[in-house]
């Protein structure tokens, strides 16, 4: 039996730390010039990271915010989403989806998702449109997006607004198309563990329509037009400059990170590729993730589990419990069978590590101890 000091280290979900510390000289910099500049919020680091951020994306405007959960508020109240407005999103996302959604004075519906890719299924979307529906919020959970060209078409023939949650999807593409570009306004997450990740909270969002951009833009600085002029209700939702010019920094290598995320989850799939005991997330096709987490699907997710981290490979759960079923949200009065495929995903999925900086020997040490794995 090995001892426990002679136990490798772990593999960690993980490494945030390992992440910035290859770029402390770049960070240092940046710091050092909004330091010297003495100017901290919507300056000259804001402008820069909006223009980058947008081009980048594939999109003529980009607007930072504090977070990815402001960025979707600041994008419903832009679009004059409100009370007796009914928005149609997934049961089975991060709470700040919906969370946005109630705060914006909107009712959200919730549909189910699909079995393969728990992405929201494209025709529950439909059977849930009504006269209230004003807009759909896909996710693009995990990295991944679904087929957005269906889903802007379903969109464009009810008269419905379009807003991608592509916190999670850096990157990600359908025929050749970054998340980001398909909806009316796309909104991300720059939170520490992201794909393009912050020292802190950072989020933005991004559009083609230069009236939305502009609403945006007053909505995330207190409706303020010109410095003693506000002209509509807003709050206080900017960007520090010190996360913007960290943002810029990190952004130059965001497309060799993605590549490695990607090249990690391809070794994982092709040398450990599942079957009797677990699956991995599936894609849709002429999708191509960038992806954020590796998930896979397994109804002995204890078992294995307990295994991989006896084997000191860390793991994590995204999401235990679909948002209708949070404590927070009974009032939606959901019955517990509404969504079967969601609440499947939620008891059977499990990430394990991925992050650019992991080393091959530790890729190799996940690949061995899941295919060893036996309930």
């Amino acid at each position: 039996m090995i001892k426990p000091e002679d136990d490798p280290p772990w593999v960690p979900l993980v490494d945030v730390q390992r992440h910035n510390a290859s770029l402390r000289p770049a960070l240092d910099a940046a710091f050092r010039r909004v330091l010297e500049r003495g100017h901290f919020v919507l300056g000259e680091e804001t402008e820069a990271f909006e223009a980058d951020w947008a081009a980048w994306c594939g999109t003529r405007y980009g607007i930072a915010c504090s977070n990815g959960s402001a960025a979707l508020y600041i994008a419903l109240k832009a679009l004059g989403i409100g009370p007796g407005d009914e928005v149609i999103t997934t049961a089975f996302t991060f709470v700040a989806t919906v969370e946005a959604i109630l705060m914006a004075g909107a009712r959200p519906v919730l549909v189910d998702v699909d079995e393969a890719t728990a992405l929201m299924d494209l025709q529950q979307v439909e059977a849930a449109i009504t006269p209230r529906t004003v807009a759909v919020l896909p996710v693009h959970l995990y990295g991944q997006v679904g087929d957005m060209v269906a889903l802007r078409q379903l969109c464009d023939r009810y008269g419905l607004a379009l807003i991608e949650d592509a916190a999670q999807a850096h990157g990600a593409r359908f025929r050749g198309r970054r998340a980001g570009t398909f909806g009316d306004i796309a909104c991300f997450s720059f939170y520490p563990t992201k794909n393009l990740s912050a020292l802190g909270d950072a989020g933005a969002i991004v559009t083609d329509d230069p009236q939305w951009a502009e609403r945006c833009r007053l909505i995330r600085n207190h409706g303020r037009a010109q410095h003693h002029l506000h002209v509509q209700v807003g709050f206080n939702f900017r960007l520090g400059e010190l996360q913007a010019a960290f943002l810029r920094a990190k952004l130059r290598y965001l497309d060799a990170w993605i590549a490695r995320r990607n090249a990690i989850v391809g070794t994982y799939r092709t040398q450990a590729p599942g079957g009797r005991y677990w699956r991995w997330v599936q894609t849709v096709p002429e999708a191509e993730p960038a992806w954020h987490l590796a998930v896979l699907r397994t109804p002995y997710r204890e078992a294995l589990r307990e295994w991989l981290h006896a084997h000191r490979v860390q793991t994590g759960i995204y999401y235990d419990t679909p948002v209708p079923f949070q404590p927070a949200f009974a009032f939606l009065e959901v019955p517990p069978d509404r969504f079967p495929q969601a609440t499947a995903w939620a008891r059977e999925t499990l990430s394990v590590p991925l992050f650019p900086e992991m080393t091959d020997p530790e890729v190799h040490r996940v690949v061995d101890a899941l295919r060893r794995f036996r309930p």
